[in-house]
């Protein structure tokens, strides 16, 4: 009798739980039309990477083939005999190794401690301003530069720092200089010329990101300030800045991962003979013997090793942040 009345408890059990699991279950709703758009959208920039980046990934094998000079690529990657380190070697090896890769890591750590935080603080004082259509005008006249190209943008600055007809001539005019000064040829202005132009064109835009992370701010947090006797400083140090503190975390660990890289066409204007011994970085480097000298395995390697070098970086720079602030991107 004990053992039929286990049993009968027993399935009882199991028919209620498996009742509850029927309840809990979600029935699954039929996609409408939008949900397809949705997946058709998203499909898109699934199909682009796979093209763009995940394609391209086959000719890494370059770096490890002697392709240089082959006219096919395609053929190179699967015919040209197997080089191994060589192509690395070769880098390392190279007379003017040091020279750009301290030119590369010196200009970009400039402009990690110029050009990244002046954005940051471009969109506080912006979020500041009291009337809206000032405001309105500020962000469009600094978020302009950033759709001009660099070939007309670059040209202006060319033109301006011109040695007979621009600025340099204009100084000596005035009395301010003894000589006419070649801003373009000196080497040693060529870094602050990359800065400046860079923090013109790019400080705007580069605050959108910061401009709508401190309007999600919710004003609750600045009038509670506010009652409690905290002016515009005490709201940015204490409210402003904790608030978009992710957001910060989040583009500084991108920044710090790309300081091998810099934007090639942006340094291709202002490159000349002259200043060629700070203006030669990783990027004009790669581009000048990979496509002129058809030396496509010596500049896959090379860019092989940044994309590594890029990858450690972003990995060290998320750990560290992580441990500072308990912050990360993963």
């Amino acid at each position: 009798m004990v053992d039929e009345i286990l049993t009968r408890t027993e399935s009882e059990a199991e028919t209620s739980d498996n009742t509850a699991q029927k309840g809990d279950r979600k029935i699954r709703k039929p996609w409408t039309g939008n949900d397809w758009v949705l997946v058709g959208m998203a499909s898109l920039s699934v199909i682009f990477l796979a093209v763009f980046a995940y394609a391209p990934l086959y000719g890494l094998i370059l770096a490890f083939k002697d392709g240089d000079g082959w006219l096919n690529i395609s053929q190179a990657i699967s015919v040209a005999d197997w080089c191994e380190f060589d192509n690395f070697i070769a880098f390392f090896e190279d007379p003017d190794f040091w020279d750009i890769i301290l030119n590369t890591l010196g200009l970009n750590l400039l402009q990690l401690l110029i050009n990244f935080p002046l954005p940051i603080l471009f969109a506080v004082f912006t979020a500041e301003l009291m009337s809206d259509q000032y405001k309105k005008f500020v962000q469009t006249v600094t978020f302009f530069p950033h759709f001009i190209s660099w070939a007309v943008y670059g040209g202006i600055f060319l033109s301006l720092f011109a040695l007979d007809t621009g600025l340099p001539a204009l100084l000596q005019q005035w009395g301010l200089t003894d000589s006419k000064v070649d801003i373009l040829g000196d080497p040693d202005y060529f870094w602050w010329i990359i800065i400046g132009t860079s923090l013109l064109k790019g400080m705007g835009w580069g605050s959108v990101i910061y401009v709508a992370a401190i309007a999600a701010i919710p004003q609750e947090l600045y009038e509670a300030a506010k009652m409690d006797g905290a002016n515009r400083f005490h709201k940015i140090a204490y409210i402003t800045i904790p608030s978009i503190a992710p957001t910060i975390t989040l583009f500084f660990i991108l920044s710090v991962s790309g300081l091998l890289n810099n934007g090639i066409e942006h340094l291709l204007v202002f490159q000349n003979t002259s200043n060629i011994e700070r203006s030669e970085v990783l990027d004009t480097y790669i581009y000048k013997y990979g496509i002129p000298d058809f030396r496509y395995s010596y500049a896959t390697a090379i860019g092989l090793l940044k994309s590594i070098v890029s990858l450690f970086l972003l990995v060290s720079g998320n750990w560290v942040c992580k441990k500072i602030s308990g912050k990360g991107i993963y």
